[in-house]
């Protein structure tokens, strides 16, 4: 479904639609300008994918989080994640790439929203498994504010629970539409993260946990904010 974004309409505001609204807006769109048989390839994936059990392997409530530590995109300085829980609590948004829509708008709602997790004593950061360079590139291209982390190979990702390698079929597909995730990733793997967002307690404990195999669904960030 990526790569059809320049056809969108203006999302409504987050502050006056839910998240997912927007999102059924994209996808209800992207039904509207995709040939039935493209659509097809991205709801097979996404059914193959969910078979897979890949949910239910995610790092549920309770779990303590992995430690880490990777690369800024604005200033290539290294996060750690002690440090970020030594202010507060922090919430984790991984995201698939700047080529995905659905992430992007995702991202662009939780901006909105980071005064209100600042009021909250938390932080805000996002992880990708692009370049440091893409990232930078996310951050000025959509005006965020928030730490945008590079995680090379997706390998925090897969200390989450969260990775999977996209099948060959989706892989033929995205090189269609002129998705190069191996030069945006930097390596030849196609591994990519489910969408996910979780909540660390200071002590390091996830306090909320939600990852979809379909990336068209995502929390509600008022409900990930009612975790803290």
């Amino acid at each position: 479904m990526a790569g059809y974004h320049l056809h969108w309409k203006q999302m409504p505001s987050p502050v006056t639609s839910r998240l997912q609204d927007q999102l059924d807006t994209i996808t209800a769109q992207t039904r509207d300008l995709v040939q039935p048989e493209r659509l097809a390839v991205t709801d097979n994936a996404v059914q193959e994918l969910l078979a897979t059990g890949i949910e239910s392997r995610i790092l549920p409530v309770g779990a303590q989080a992995p430690e880490f530590a990777l690369p800024d995109a604005i200033n290539g300085k290294i996060i750690r994640s002690s440090d970020l829980l030594a202010v507060g609590p922090v919430i984790v948004n991984f995201f698939r790439g700047r080529w995905c829509p659905y992430c992007m708008t995702e991202l662009e709602a939780w901006q909105k929203l980071y005064p209100t997790v600042r009021e909250r004593g938390a932080l805000l950061i996002a992880v990708s498994p692009q370049l440091p360079r893409q990232n930078d590139f996310t951050v000025q291209q959509h005006g965020l504010t928030f730490p945008i982390l590079s995680d090379a190979e997706a390998q925090l990702a897969d200390q989450f629970g969260i990775t999977y390698t996209v099948p060959e079929v989706m892989q033929r597909h995205y090189r269609s539409i002129l998705v190069n995730i191996p030069f945006v990733n930097g390596d030849q793997s196609w591994r990519l993260p489910l969408p996910a967002t979780f909540v660390i307690s200071r002590s390091g404990q996830i306090l909320f946990s939600e990852a979809h195999a379909d990336h068209r669904v995502r929390p509600d960030p008022m409900d990930v904010l009612a975790a803290l």
